[in-house]
């Protein structure tokens, strides 16, 4: 489980095919203390096990899937990635729950300025819209944000001056492809809700359910 609150940047030393996926050798550009051999870091907003670490280096192994279905499946030696370490059960949760499974890429359809502040519009399939609130939160190459507006296909986020500058956001171009992991909450209530109204489910989901578990 992650945050979404990016710990640094990490570049690409070594990519090369490995059983149908890839492996990547990562370089930190921040002191992984206490690592542990296996442990979870996001890489882009994607969740894979690093191993092999020596210092601020590690490798991952990256599954077909995972490259079929994120922008790991662009990345090439020499890129920058977003890094986040697993969240212990001691640390702020300073952005929102992140379970590094991407949902599917979206493409920077505007980049413009608003002040100091940099204002992006991503397109992203039209099945993900109802996951999408404004002012909820959602994911973007592992960066926790929250939107601002959104539209049936299409959401905008403004980002503050630090994000842009310590985040591979600050790269990015009309375009250009990323990881979108929509608020997993709303993923949950869609399958209770639809659990609720199937035959033998107790009934559907209506005014007097509500106001009787205490929503009304």
């Amino acid at each position: 489980m992650f945050t979404g609150i990016i710990q640094g940047l990490g570049t690409v030393f070594e990519q090369r095919p490995a059983g149908g996926g890839k492996i990547f050798g990562v370089e930190a550009e921040f002191i992984l203390s206490d690592p542990e051999e296996g442990e979870s870091i996001a890489v882009n907003g994607a969740c894979l096990t690093a191993r092999n670490i020596t210092g601020n280096r590690f490798y991952v192994d990256v599954s077909p899937e995972t490259l079929s279905r994120t922008v790991l499946g662009r990345v090439q030696a020499g890129h920058r990635v977003n890094l986040e370490r697993a969240l212990r059960l001691c640390d702020r949760l300073g952005g929102h729950l992140v379970s590094g499974h991407v949902d599917a890429m979206g493409i920077v359809q505007q980049r413009r300025a608003a002040g100091d502040f940099t204002l992006f519009t991503f397109s992203v399939d039209a099945s993900l819209s109802k996951y999408i609130i404004e002012k909820g939160s959602i994911t973007i190459n592992g960066v926790s944000l929250t939107v601002n507006s959104c539209e049936r296909d299409r959401f905008s986020v403004s980002i503050i001056p630090h994000t842009l500058a310590i985040t591979t956001l600050g790269q990015l171009h009309e375009g250009d492809r990323v990881n979108i992991e929509v608020d997993m909450i709303g993923k949950y209530v869609e399958k209770l809700l639809a659990e609720k109204s199937m035959p033998g489910g107790g009934g559907r989901i209506n005014s007097a359910f509500l106001a009787e578990h205490g929503f009304l």
